[in-house]
């Protein structure tokens, strides 16, 4: 047989039975986007039923989604978030540098670790379990009264106490991910002569990183919104710009406003967060998803 009698990849044509799975295919799509458009009418007719037609929808509008007011206190709100997203800044280098830091220790081996171990596990067990807000107050008032330290601004004990709270959470996940790598892996390394440090630096740790990127997203996120407690501490934050706004204009605008931006400032990692965690799911699973 020549090469020129040899079918081509262009020549080929679909079976029958491929052909039929194909128009099942563009039928099933075209059912689930008439679905997905009917279900949203009939959600939305629903919200203005529930919500825009009974008798006090007026009146919440007027006091929460007042657009005049929420120009005006636009200007305040923003430069309040940008306090915020500093404190964000600094508190995810700190929480990521102490978090695995606490994982390590509490990942070390051997009985002469074990002290250290103990206080690693205390101190995960204890932060974890404690509110963040009750943090915040014990380190931004407790702290500064010892008057051992010089004077700081609240938003430095406010990314201290979120440090510190947070840290507990993702050494957890560090942990976790450290645990998830095989032990040959730690064994094959030792066995080449690398030391305890080389082996978790070159060989475990980027393997567990990979494997908890999403959960460490998600804490991220969650750790986006809590940035706004810091105004328990008397920072001039959003949150705390909002609410001397609505103390001016005796409406609750500013507020959603603040909401909204704090919205604004997480959405891009949570897109993220769920475009890498389905990456995650499509390079394990290769195809088995049903």
């Amino acid at each position: 047989m020549t090469d020129s009698t040899l079918p081509r990849p262009g020549d080929r044509r679909p079976s029958s039975i491929e052909l039929e799975r194909r128009s099942f295919r563009r039928t099933q799509n075209t059912r689930s986007v008439l679905i997905g458009v009917a279900s949203t009418l009939v959600f939305a007719v629903l919200i203005w039923i529930f919500v825009i037609q009974t008798p006090g929808w007026a009146a919440v509008q007027k006091s929460f989604f007042d657009p005049a007011i929420a120009v005006q206190a636009f200007p305040r709100v923003i430069e309040g978030l940008w306090l915020n997203i500093q404190v964000l800044a600094f508190a995810a280098v700190g929480v990521a540098i102490f978090g695995l830091a606490l994982a390590s220790a509490r990942t070390l081996r051997g009985p002469i670790f074990f002290p250290i171990r103990a206080l690693a596990a205390g101190y995960t067990d204890l932060f974890r379990g404690m509110p963040l807000i009750i943090v915040l107050y014990l380190v931004g008032f407790g702290l500064p009264g010892l008057q051992i330290f010089p004077r700081m601004p609240v938003a430095f004990w406010g990314t201290i106490a979120l440090i510190l709270v947070y840290s507990a959470y993702v050494s957890e996940v560090f942990r976790a991910g450290i645990e998830a790598v095989h032990p040959s892996q730690r064994l094959a390394a030792r066995s080449l002569g690398l030391s305890h440090g080389r082996t978790m630096r070159r060989i475990i740790l980027p393997q567990a990183v990979r494997k908890v990127t999403p959960a460490l997203m998600n804490d991220f996120v969650a750790m986006q919104k809590d940035v706004g407690l810091i105004s328990v501490l008397g920072a001039v934050d959003a949150v705390r710009a909002a609410q001397i706004e609505t103390a001016q204009f005796f409406n609750f605008t500013p507020y959603v406003l603040a909401g909204l931006l704090f919205v604004l400032l997480a959405l891009p990692m949570i897109r993220l967060t769920d475009w890498y965690s389905a990456r995650m799911r499509r390079r394990e699973q290769g195809g088995s998803l049903v």
